[in-house]
């Protein structure tokens, strides 16, 4: 039968425990896990609600770049002029740069560990260079029409200014440079034959921000990127005969692009179902689909409020689109990707029900390139491998665009904290695979993945604390993407409610747009729009390594009727779900709140006057990463 659900409220937990029991309560206020966490004291730049204050500033980059890309040697020969606006009160007599395409110099930090690949279930990430000895070579550099000093530290590059950037000014950088293209660039990008993935390609600005500065660390691969909003104005010379898909909108589309071919984009715009741009039998013939063959041509790129641009470029590609609330839903990939025929209307089903679910997304295009990368998200632009099976092709399709909202938009520091990148977006794929695969074994489970997974990665003296950076993480796979997840699906589904969840993280989601959150912020932002404090929560999830164990004492008569003793024998808290059966046969399930741990670690549940309890089972539907489920019942099984 369904057991009856009955909901206690704070003021009977308290009322339910007699005083005699408080000989046995141990908690006291130092070590309380509702003691607040000790975050940076709130200011006019960032608010005691988790919000910008009056006060909050950013800073701002803006790129203008033209390059030309070598198919025969691979070089990526350009010039950029970066205008940079000191929006800080501070006057800078520095400016900082990465260059990120050092990462495979032969001196750099990851040629020379030759760090293991990092291994995700199936896939082995491996954030090195492969033995490519490579880096960017930058030949002038000017301040303000001025030669200027500069000093490279590996993947980053120190610019020193004739005279400080003062407050609410802005100064134009021109830079030339050259960079050879690896053919695996640390994950992120590299090359299949023809085929180019390009990202870190250029010099651009580090962060600098109220909270530490200038935020330069190195990139050694596991740590990915934290970058200052603006626009891109970019001009890309490739052979006519391949075919750019990039960040940003197609300011050119007449110069190249065939009128047949745009006539098939202006259809698919409109269109639910996936619209052939590019066939498979024009793929292979570029005078089909290409408005020239010989020479070169330049593809004019234009973005706005973005934090990066990336780029793909080759011969051959399948292109199918299709559109969505005006965003054209873009995927291009090699002919023999046959997989990919779905891949349209995969991509469609994500940036729809992110839109719906969370916010809509806010760019003119979505665009995905099968190729050699195993997965990675630049704005508007994802590259994503071909796969073995379905299920692999729409996880990872899915979950490159799903950081169009975790990092694009919501611009956390993934350098530091890859949880609040990586794991808050694992967190909302789960739902849109249910989703896409509804009715079948494997989307009707996935959302307990994480869950499962608990008992492998969370091993006592190995793993280690969500805080921790990620060039310091062993277990990525867990630490970044899955562990979070499951924070933020027992935080929703067990503590606050979808409700009061989803109105919060929403919230979160619109208010730091474009801008640049901090761990503090979130938590702070949680507690102000859900109106429950959870620094217990988070001391729990991202600070510690807490476990949980939740028990079951015993049952014992007591005024004329039954009363449940339980037990916090872990490390961290959570609410209770506690399902009692009666000598009558009935039974009910009664939903304990957190504050059941107030006065210590053990708590005792009063039945009703009369009515006999003689079993009892803690989380019976096993939603909580319980480590000890074998004392969750009684009578012991």
């Amino acid at each position: 039968m369904q057991p009856a659900i009955v909901r206690v409220t704070v003021a009977s937990l308290l009322l339910a425990a007699p005083l005699g029991a408080q000989a046995r309560w141990t908690a006291v206020a130092d070590s309380s896990p509702f003691r607040p966490l000790d975050l940076p004291a709130p200011s006019a730049v960032r608010t005691a609600s988790g919000r910008p204050g009056a006060g909050y500033w950013q800073q701002r980059a803006d790129y203008r770049i033209r390059a030309t890309l070598d198919p025969a040697t691979h070089r990526i020969t350009g010039e950029e002029v970066i205008t940079y606006h000191n929006r800080s009160p501070d006057a800078l007599p520095h400016l900082w740069l990465h260059v990120e395409q050092n990462i495979c110099a032969p001196e750099s930090i990851t040629n020379r560990l030759n760090q293991p690949p990092l291994v995700f279930l199936g896939s082995a990430f491996d954030f090195s260079c492969q033995g490519f000895a490579g880096g960017g070579t930058m030949t002038a550099l000017a301040v303000d029409g001025r030669a200027a000093r500069a000093t490279r530290y590996g993947t980053t590059l120190r610019v020193d200014l004739p005279e400080p950037l003062a407050p609410g000014a802005s100064t134009d950088l021109a830079i030339a440079w050259h960079f050879t293209v690896p053919p695996s660039g640390a994950a992120r990008m590299g090359r299949d034959g023809d085929l180019h993935e390009v990202a870190q390609w250029y010099p651009r600005m580090v962060v600098y921000d109220d909270v530490r500065g200038w935020n330069h660390e190195p990139y050694i691969g596991a740590g990915e990127f934290y970058l200052e909003y603006g626009s891109f104005e970019v001009e890309l010379t490739v052979p006519a005969a391949w075919t750019v898909a990039a960040t940003g909108q197609l300011m050119n589309p007449e110069a190249v692009l065939t009128t047949e071919t745009r006539a098939r984009l202006a259809r698919a715009r409109n269109s639910e179902e996936p619209v052939a741009i590019v066939t498979a039998a024009e793929a292979l013939v570029p005078a089909r689909h290409r408005p020239a063959i010989a020479g070169t041509l330049t593809w004019h790129f234009r973005a706005d409020s973005v934090r990066d641009f990336a780029f793909a470029a080759g011969p051959g590609l399948r292109w199918d689109a299709s559109g969505y609330d005006g965003i054209l839903i873009q995927t291009l990939y090699r002919p023999a990707a046959t997989k990919w025929e779905e891949a349209n209307r995969m991509a469609r089903g994500a940036i729809r029900h992110f839109s719906e679910r969370w916010m809509r997304y806010p760019y003119s295009h979505a665009t995905s390139v099968e190729g050699p990368i195993e997965g990675m998200e630049y704005p508007m632009l994802t590259f994503v491998p071909d796969s073995p099976t379905r299920e692999d092709l729409h996880w990872v399709l899915a979950h490159e665009l799903g950081h169009q909202w975790f990092p694009m938009v919501v611009g956390s520091n993934e350098r530091l904290y890859p949880w609040m990148d990586e794991g808050f977006n694992t967190f909302i794929d789960l739902a849109n695979v249910a989703e896409y695969f509804a009715g079948t074994a494997y989307g009707d489970t996935i959302g307990v993945h994480p869950l499962h997974l608990h008992p492998d990665h969370a091993v006592p003296g190995a793993e280690q604390p969500l805080i921790t950076r990620p060039v310091e993480v062993r277990d990525l796979f867990w630490g970044a993407y899955q562990k979070p997840a499951l924070m933020l699906s027992l935080l929703r589904d067990e503590v606050l409610g979808p409700d009061r969840f989803d109105d919060a993280f929403r919230d979160y989601m619109r208010t730091w747009a474009y801008r640049h959150p901090t761990p503090a912020d979130f938590f702070r932002l949680m507690r102000d729009r859900s109106g429950m404090d959870l620094d217990w929560f988070w001391r729990g999830w991202v600070f510690t390594t807490a476990r949980l164990d939740q028990a079951i004492a015993g049952i014992r008569s007591a005024d004329g009727g039954s009363v449940v003793e339980l037990e916090n024998r872990g490390t961290m808290v959570m609410p209770a779900r506690l399902e009692v059966r009666y000598a009558d046969g009935t039974a009910e399930r009664v939903e304990l709140p957190v504050e059941m741990w107030n006065l210590g670690d053990r708590f005792t549940w009063h039945g009703p006057p009369g009515r006999r309890v003689t079993s009892a089972t803690l989380d019976p539907a096993a939603a909580l990463p319980d480590v000890d489920r074998d004392n969750n019942h009684w009578p012991r099984r």
